[in-house]
Order: C-alpha cells, then sequence, then structure tokens
C-alpha cells in the first residue's frame, strides 16, 4: 500500500473529480518557493518552481493537494460550444445567437442579437474570428486612450490567445491583450489596457507603477480585479 502511494505521488498527472490532466512544472529563476495553481479551463495543473527544486518534489507536492485542486476545478464552467439560441457575452452583455442558414455569413448585430448564417458546424469558428476582430479594433482604441492619457507615443497592440495571462508587455514597444477580454464588461477590459500602458513607463509592481495606474484609470480597479478573479475562466468555456 505504502509503495502504491509512493508510485502514485510522482505520477506527472492527477486525477480530478472525473478529470485526468498533466502536471507541468515550469522553473522561474526568481522563483523562491514552489507555487500551485489549475489553468483557467481546467486542462493542467501548473507549479512554478526554483531552479534548486525537485521534480519529484514538486508533483508530489501537487498530489498532496489534489482536494484543493479538485475543489477549484468544480468552479471551473462547462465548456459549451455557441450554438442557435444560446447567448455569447459581447462587452459583458449576453446576446442571443440567431442563426438561419440564408443570412450573412459575418456576424452582426441586429434587434439585440447576433445574427449569423453560413453552414451550422462553422457557427463557432465564424464567431470568434469575429470576435477578434471587434476585440482588436476596441482594445487598439483604449491603448491609445491610455497611452494618450500618460501622455506616451500610443503603441500597437496584438491579440493574445494565452491561457494564464489577460495581457503582457515583453518590450516596450507593443501590447499583447487577451482577445476573450471583448466578452467582458468594458470596464474590466480597460482596467486590463491600462495596467499594461502602465508598464510602458514601469516595467515592475512598484508603488510608482500603481500610482501611475491609479491616475490614468478612470474606473474601479479593485471591482475590475474582483470581476477577473471570479469570472475569469467563464471567458473560456465557449471558444477554444
Amino acid at each position: 500500500m505504502i509503495d502504491w502511494l509512493r508510485r502514485e505521488m510522482l505520477e506527472p498527472e492527477i486525477k480530478l473529480g472525473e478529470r485526468t490532466v498533466p502536471i507541468a512544472l515550469h522553473r522561474h529563476p526568481r522563483a523562491r518557493r514552489l507555487t500551485l495553481r489549475l489553468a483557467p479551463d481546467g486542462s493542467e495543473v501548473r507549479i512554478t518552481m526554483p531552479g534548486w527544486a525537485r521534480s519529484a518534489e514538486a508533483i508530489a507536492f501537487a498530489h498532496a493537494r489534489r482536494e484543493w485542486l479538485a475543489a477549484q476545478m468544480e468552479k471551473i464552467p462547462i465548456r459549451r460550444s455557441p450554438e442557435p439560441g444560446h447567448a455569447i457575452k459581447i462587452r459583458g452583455v449576453p446576446l442571443v445567437i440567431d442563426w438561419r442558414a440564408n443570412a450573412a455569413r459575418t456576424p452582426s448585430i441586429v434587434n439585440g442579437k447576433v445574427s449569423v448564417g453560413g453552414p451550422i458546424d462553422a457557427i463557432e469558428r465564424r464567431l470568434a474570428r469575429w470576435l477578434q476582430k471587434q476585440a482588436l479594433v476596441l482594445l487598439s482604441e483604449d491603448t491609445a486612450h491610455y497611452c494618450e492619457v500618460a501622455q506616451l507615443d500610443s503603441v500597437p497592440v496584438s491579440l493574445s490567445r494565452a491561457q494564464k495571462r489577460w495581457g503582457s508587455c515583453s518590450d516596450k514597444k507593443r501590447l499583447r491583450i487577451n482577445w476573450r477580454l471583448i466578452q467582458a464588461p468594458d470596464e474590466v477590459r480597460r482596467s486590463v489596457v491600462a495596467h499594461e500602458v502602465a508598464h510602458l513607463v514601469h516595467f515592475d509592481h512598484s508603488p510608482q507603477f500603481y500610482g501611475l495606474l491609479g491616475e490614468i484609470f478612470e474606473g474601479d480597479l479593485a471591482s475590475a480585479d474582483k470581476w477577473l478573479k471570479e469570472n475569469g475562466r467563464s471567458l473560456y468555456t465557449q471558444f477554444g
């Protein structure tokens, strides 16, 4: 029994409820301890570890936290592909999908619904492309606005499909923002953009960074952060 348990604690995958997911290890030069989290879509368990830590120790750490991970898995909304009659959220507002075979293939908002035509088996792909185009327009406008408020030259924006980050600013020349934020309320999306614009000046999370962020963002940062923490995973349930 003990030998079996030891073997299980070294398995690079873990059973959480009805799902078995891999354990992904990521070494980080600045990490001082093991940190554990579940991917937003529940696809894997992620462990960030110091360079000196042993892989076996990290894997055993995940297995020891199985109950906590299983509870996190239960909080993830069930994945449902968008279908006619279902609603998708655009800027925080749920709109019903109105599919008709003879309607225009390019989606559009008509009478408070998302009108879309073409083959029914391609609805998800067609809606995702449309939402991404809408997202790029809004995110570009947001970026230009906050750069102007911060008295900076505007920078280009590209869309991210990341599973764990809402935005990034790696070289101070371009922002990458998660396109799924088009589904969130405007204040939430704009808070992420403002956050990344502030990183164009302060590439850290220092008091100066938060001071600038508070100056350029007009909304309630705490409220926006709370929304993402409580509802962020729901943005992954309809589009892969």
